[in-house]
């Protein structure tokens, strides 16, 4: 993504840029939320999953990442100095690509236990998360925006916002 983003950039103006990017590459926005405490996100049409997929992680084969014929792409925008929850899910795993902003952190773990060691995650970085396995993304230095895809594992009951643990939150969820 071509954004100008900086620490100092409103939370209004990185979602415009977004938007706007999203709308120059041709994805189509079903749901977009501003009010995360931590920031917000994009839904993408599922339809445009493949496209989605070869343009932030042209890496990965759909073969190899469709484990339904679902995969929820979404774009992340995380706040500096932000954490989401520290998390699992039963029914998916979880594919992130920090795609603009400088850095984000992330924490992962097989257990309840979180940890200090925070993973710094450039620009172009890509990261995994199998199901059950406990994570969190983190805000740093400036904003961070990450291309997600789900990797459902439940063919009959796909995953959804219902399927998130949290283990710990900053903001009492």
């Amino acid at each position: 993504m071509n954004l100008n983003i900086s620490p100092n950039s409103s939370k209004e103006e990185i979602f415009e840029q977004i938007a706007a990017e999203l709308n120059t590459l041709g994805f189509n926005v079903v749901k977009q939320d501003q009010t995360r405490p931590w920031g917000g996100f994009f839904v993408i049409d599922e339809t445009q999953a493949p496209a989605f997929a070869s343009t932030y992680f042209p890496h990965l084969e759909m073969s190899d990442i469709q484990i339904t014929n679902k995969l929820s792409p979404k774009i992340l925008v995380v706040a500096p100095e932000k954490r989401l929850s520290w998390q699992y899910h039963f029914r998916r795993a979880e594919i992130w690509k920090v795609i603009a902003g400088t850095t984000v952190g992330v924490k992962i773990s097989p257990t309840d236990e979180e940890g200090d060691e925070v993973k710094r995650l450039e620009s172009g970085s890509f990261i995994q998360m199998d199901k059950g396995e406990r994570h969190r993304l983190i805000g740093l230095e400036s904003w961070g925006v990450v291309a997600e895809i789900w990797q459902h594992t439940d063919p009959e009951t796909p995953s959804d916002e219902e399927d998130i643990v949290r283990l710990q939150d900053d903001f009492g969820r």
